[in-house]
């Protein structure tokens, strides 16, 4: 698998798997992405030339796929409209990509033979309640509450068709929150380490009981490397690194480890259809496969990532002020 295709390269996760990729392997690296407002050509920077290549399209578009499928070992599929809120906004760029997106490179790998592997997310399970001792595992039914979570809960179940359908050769992992470098300062945990260093009071939805599940790019893109060279066909693995904690814990945190008072944040209204919490049982892939996290100390991983955010804020500086004007305009 020397050439690879990655979507939403440009994206968060995407560039991390691509930054990762550079790092640790001698393959080619094709990057697709349609460079929506959470697409960032500046994530792609640093990397060699001569290994990473970058294609501005759509991953909807049939012909364009087509032709970078035919020069392809492996595709890795980040690309995705990922954000909760904008779903419940407008729903459709959630389908056109996640739907249709995703059907139109299994189509692409089913013409080629191409070795696809598909990114989710754990949302498509829905939520478990607070006090709930279980976490979602590969055998977890569907339950997604969000138009976002439906339309991934969708493609997951596409790949799953095409591989039994038509013999596509293609994994799915299912992922539990990620924070680190390049992540767009929409995010809960960027959007609190800027607003600090910009000497804003960092906001928390509801009374930020609300636990996520979190892991480290980096731990995420060595994990997806692993499936992609180990991982067997037509399988799904829950990806996550034993990283538990309440919204109100998160920022708090944050606020420590920047000199802060741990009380400096206000609370704003919850987020509609909040889900209460994500939890992670990744036994299968460590077994397996014999994956482990790098960061198995959330503060560690936290502490690098406000060192990241405060090292690049020409990264991220340009979209700070249009994202808390749109979120002052409700509230939040």
């Amino acid at each position: 698998m020397s050439r690879l295709l990655v979507t939403g390269g440009a994206g968060f996760i995407g560039s991390n798997f691509v930054h990762h990729v550079v790092a640790h392997t001698d393959h080619h690296v094709t990057v697709l992405d349609k460079l929506t407002y959470a697409g960032n050509r500046a994530s792609l920077e640093g990397l060699p030339a001569d290994r990473v290549e970058f294609v501005h399209g759509d991953i909807a578009d049939a012909e364009l796929v087509d032709s970078l499928f035919a020069g392809t070992d492996a595709v890795v599929h980040y690309a995705a409209e990922s954000h909760n809120d904008n779903s419940l906004h407008d729903p459709r760029p959630f389908l056109d990509t996640n739907i249709i997106g995703t059907y139109t490179l299994l189509e692409a790998a089913r013409r080629h033979g191409t070795r696809l592997h598909h990114i989710s997310t754990d949302e498509v399970y829905g939520d478990l309640e607070l006090d709930d001792p279980e976490r979602f595992t590969e055998d977890t039914p569907y339950n997604p509450s969000s138009p976002y979570s439906s339309t991934k809960a969708g493609s997951d179940l596409l790949v799953r068709a095409w591989v039994r359908s038509f013999g596509v050769q293609a994994t799915i992992s299912n992922c539990s929150n990620n924070y680190g470098p390049y992540q767009h300062v929409e995010k809960f945990i960027p959007r609190q380490i800027t607003n600090v260093i910009r000497g804003i009071r960092p906001k928390l939805y509801g009374a930020g009981r609300n636990v996520r599940d979190w892991i480290h790019a980096d731990d995420h893109s060595s994990a997806v490397l692993t499936i992609l060279e180990k991982g067997r066909i037509g399988e799904t693995y829950l990806i996550g690194a034993d990283g538990e904690k309440d919204n109100k814990s998160v920022v708090e945190l944050i606020l420590e480890l920047m000199g802060q008072d741990q009380a400096a944040y206000d609370h704003v209204a919850d987020r509609a259809g909040h889900d209460l919490r994500y939890a992670i049982d990744s036994t299968k892939l460590r077994t397996e496969l014999g994956w482990t996290p790098q960061f198995g100390d959330f503060e560690a991983g936290l502490a690098a990532t406000i060192d990241w955010y405060r090292a690049n804020e020409a990264w991220w500086a340009p979209s700070k002020d249009s994202t808390e004007a749109f979120y002052a305009g409700k509230g939040q």
